[in-house]
């Protein structure tokens, strides 16, 4: 699992290695480009054998890893594809109704699954809906879309029928004002379906930055980023 964490203002981001498998912090590097991780990448022994690697949607470590990974799998994080997809809807509501936008209520109620929707929730959103069609279909699309997403640990064998699916509402957000949306989507089709061979996100890592938000609390903040990796190592890391 690869991601990053605020360090602080004057030294910038650092970025976490975690190991999935055994719920262990790998290292914490500082820097999270590939010019500030390239000296310990390019060091790192055993490279060639990390066979999967869980990152959200970030072309900077998208290269890192195609670059220094040569022979992992990349998988999108599903929490982080699922929020991405929310977060555009919103955007086009947004430009569809601005004050139903600002309902709280509403907001609500578009933000979570249809099927955990009440049958009262229900009607009421269909009713809201029907004054705007364009907003209907995009909703409906949205739904089917996090549907598709949520799929885990699924056979090879039925693959192809889920793939099927995805392609067709890819192609239909294309031609629809979600097009920004298929063409991210588009760019990662390969690390999102990956999602449905496995169970593994990056939850574990967000887990342990939660943690080493704590450390940082109870200390009153770092200064020597050294001595900050060492407390993290110290409390969630690896012991090989």
């Amino acid at each position: 699992g690869i991601d990053e964490h605020f360090f602080t203002r004057k030294k910038g981001y650092a970025t976490t290695f975690v190991d999935l498998r055994n719920h262990k912090v790998f290292d914490v590097v500082l820097g999270r480009s590939e010019l500030s991780l390239r000296q310990y990448l390019s060091r790192l022994p055993g490279r060639e054998q990390v066979q999967l690697v869980v990152m959200d949607l970030s072309e900077t470590y998208r290269s890192i890893v195609q670059k220094y990974f040569p022979n992992a799998k990349i998988v999108a994080d599903r929490f982080h594809v699922i929020r991405l997809v929310n977060q555009h809807f919103l955007s086009l509501w947004k430009q569809q109704d601005p004050v139903g936008r600002m309902n709280r209520g509403l907001l609500s109620l578009m933000r979570r699954h249809r099927w955990n929707l009440s049958p009262e929730q229900r009607e009421n959103l269909a009713r809201y809906l029907d004054q705007f069609p364009v907003l209907k279909s995009l909703y409906f699309a949205k739904q089917r879309l996090n549907k598709l997403l949520l799929i885990r640990n699924l056979m090879p064998k039925h693959g192809r029928k889920f793939m099927g699916r995805l392609l067709k509402l890819i192609e239909q957000l294309a031609k629809s004002p979600a097009r920004t949306l298929a063409n991210t989507l588009t760019s990662w089709l390969e690390p999102i379906v990956r999602m449905w061979r496995t169970s593994r996100s990056n939850g574990i890592t967000e887990g342990f930055h939660t943690k080493m938000e704590m450390m940082s609390r109870r200390a009153y903040g770092f200064r020597n980023f050294e001595n900050y990796r060492l407390r993290v190592l110290a409390h969630c890391g690896w012991n090989g």
